[in-house]
């Protein structure tokens, strides 16, 4: 098919619906709110269902009911939106069900701006709601990624019940660029052996997230990690670009790996050896290209437009092989390039030293910037 362009929310409303979702329910809430107006007319049109719920808790309960039967369900949101999600995507976690989810992050905490901001990571990757649950989580950086990413999100929910996170934020929701759309699939006609839809003269099938026996309770957290290394074993996805002579490393995913890929590029033609990491499942984190890549480094800069949540991940992976730096823009406030360069610079000026706290680091020089 030939490319279009498209606003990023709208694409992946229409991703989702050609990769066969057959009931969305959600709520407005900016910079999201066309992914659920796009939603509002194309579904009916289709003969779909589609709710606009009295809240986000009223929306992830709906998607809840709906995922029982094993339909293609979706909601989407932005992040305080989210939050008021967590115990509810709890539940479908503990029921093991497949649904997907799309968060268009903005600034904050609290109700926050607007803006596009990455400050969701810790909520969505590690599991924000109460228990042991592993969400699978996909990190675009392009609208085309949004468009891929989202209709992968179905598959990889169904094939491991899980519940799926297609993590973006608002320029990515907004920016418009051409990009291609899938051929529309047909809606699903089979349903799972788990999904309840009538007796049908067979046994009774009860989904619940309830085990009130801890042994119960057990089982099915050994099942649920049990698949998690299935996912983690299959699943691990990211891009590595000009890293075959990398002496440095930066790394950022979505919005944020999008800027430090042009000030990667912007650097080595300064001639400063220089590679981009950008994870794009987020959940399962890609730590064995972080350690073979910084196996041959002398350091590697964490971008993000947040305080550093991905930082974590991050040193975990490379466990003390070569100094972790960070640069962070935050409270919606996107990096420059130009920014991402001039930390480069320091990384390999100012190295980093033994005991050094990245994060006071980057305090102090953004302070002094501004």
């Amino acid at each position: 098919m030939a490319k279009q362009l498209i606003k990023g929310n709208e694409a992946v409303a229409e991703a989702a619906i050609r990769a066969g979702l057959q009931a969305y329910f959600g709520y407005p809430i900016t910079p999201q709110t066309e992914l659920l107006e796009w939603m509002a007319k194309r579904m009916p049109e289709l003969g779909r269902a589609f709710v606009q719920a009295e809240s986000e808790l009223g929306a992830i309960n709906m998607v809840y009911g709906a995922a029982c039967t094993g339909a293609r369900v979706m909601t989407s949101t932005s992040s305080p939106g989210t939050s008021l999600m967590m115990e509810g995507i709890s539940y479908i976690a503990g029921t093991e069900l497949p649904i997907v989810l799309v968060d268009v992050m903005r600034g904050g905490p609290g109700l926050g701006n607007i803006a596009p901001a990455q400050a969701d990571y810790n909520q969505m990757v590690h599991g924000g709601g109460h228990g042991d649950y592993f969400p699978i989580v996909l990190a675009p950086s392009s609208v085309q990624e949004s468009i891929d990413l989202t209709v992968l999100a179905f598959d990889l929910a169904e094939k491991y019940r899980a519940v799926t996170i297609v993590l973006t934020d608002g320029n990515i929701g907004q920016m418009m660029e051409p990009a291609e759309l899938p051929e529309m699939k047909p809606l699903k006609k089979d349903f799972p052996d788990w999904a309840v839809a009538g007796i049908k003269g067979r046994e009774r099938r009860v989904l619940t997230s309830i085990n009130l026996e801890p042994r119960l309770q057990e089982q099915t957290n050994m099942r649920l990690i049990k698949r998690w290394q299935e996912v983690t074993a299959n699943e691990v996805r990211f891009k590595t670009y000009f890293s075959e002579d990398a002496e440095w490393l930066v790394t950022g995913f979505g919005s944020a790996g999008r800027v430090a890929l042009s000030a990667v590029r912007q650097a080595r033609a300064e001639g400063i050896r220089v590679g981009l990491i950008r994870p794009v499942t987020l959940s399962p984190f890609p730590v064995k290209i972080y350690q073979e890549l910084a196996a041959k480094a002398k350091g590697l800069l964490v971008v993000e437009m947040n305080t550093g949540q991905m930082l974590a991940d991050v040193s975990l992976a490379v466990a003390g092989q070569l100094p972790v730096g960070f640069y962070g823009r935050v409270g919606g406030i996107t990096p420059f390039p130009d920014e991402i360069v001039t930390e480069i610079h320091r990384m390999v000026n100012e190295p980093m030293q033994p005991g050094e706290d990245a994060r006071v680091r980057w305090l102090s020089h953004l302070e002094t910037a501004r």
